[in-house]
């Protein structure tokens, strides 16, 4: 463990990292980063979503299944449009 984080705080592609994602720099790594992040929110939100609209119709797993997949569909296209946005403003 301790020579993980050793790795990480002497490899200066991930400080950089680090420090873009903290000052809010969009470079592709971190629009990757975010891109990948709104998908995981959006599939836990659709899965959410899914129980509470049709968990007692479909079952609630099959409902959270089909949640968590079509959750992403209309949030990641809009996240990557967002992001080009931000770069570009």
């Amino acid at each position: 463990m301790t020579d993980l984080i050793g790795y990480v705080s002497s490899n200066p592609g991930i400080q950089e990292f680090f420090a873009n994602l903290m000052s809010g720099e969009i470079t592709l790594i971190t629009g990757i980063f975010w891109l990948f992040f709104a998908a995981i929110v959006s599939m836990i939100a659709g899965a959410i979503g899914g129980i509470i609209l049709a968990g007692k119709d479909l079952g609630y797993e099959l409902a959270a299944i089909l949640g968590s997949l079509f959750g992403p569909a209309g949030v990641i296209p809009v996240a990557a449009i967002g992001l080009v946005v931000l770069k570009l403003v």
